[in-house]
């Protein structure tokens, strides 16, 4: 299995990256996929919010699901349990992203394997924001 797990490759990924699909990003400002997804925005990121039970959020129209997003995707960064990570990886497989990260916390081996196996880069429990401010930084 393709883990992403060294410096050198995630800073590829965060480099080569514009949008990223948040699934599970909430319309509240105090929960942490919102201050997360609000950092990576502040840092020149499209973000996406792919949740039904919202209707925006960072003032992006938000999406119920994958599927429903018309342009290309580089990153689908869940914030979902780790029982709906496998779905969200058939979804990110379909669409073509090139990239799954699942948020600290957040893992799930075969659905890494799955996504690894689809030719997705793959990151597990950690997260975006705390990898992108150590690494994009640095001097």
């Amino acid at each position: 299995m393709a883990l992403l797990s060294g410096d050198r490759e995630i800073r590829e990924l965060l480099t080569a990256s514009h949008t990223i699909a948040v699934v599970g990003l909430s319309d509240k400002p105090s929960r942490t996929s919102y201050h997360v997804s609000r950092y990576m925005q502040e840092q020149g990121y499209s973000i996406i919010p792919v949740n039904p039970g919202i209707a925006e959020a960072l003032g992006v129209p938000a999406v119920p699901d994958l599927e429903s997003i018309p342009e290309p995707i580089d990153i689908v960064n869940i914030f979902r349990r780790p029982e709906f990570v496998p779905d969200i990886v058939e979804a990110a497989i379909a669409i073509k992203a090139k990239a799954v990260w699942m948020q600290l916390g957040i893992a799930h081996d075969a659905a890494a394997r799955r996504a690894s196996d689809a030719g997705l880069q793959v990151v597990m429990d950690q997260c975006i924001m705390v990898e992108h401010s150590r690494l994009m930084f640095r001097a």
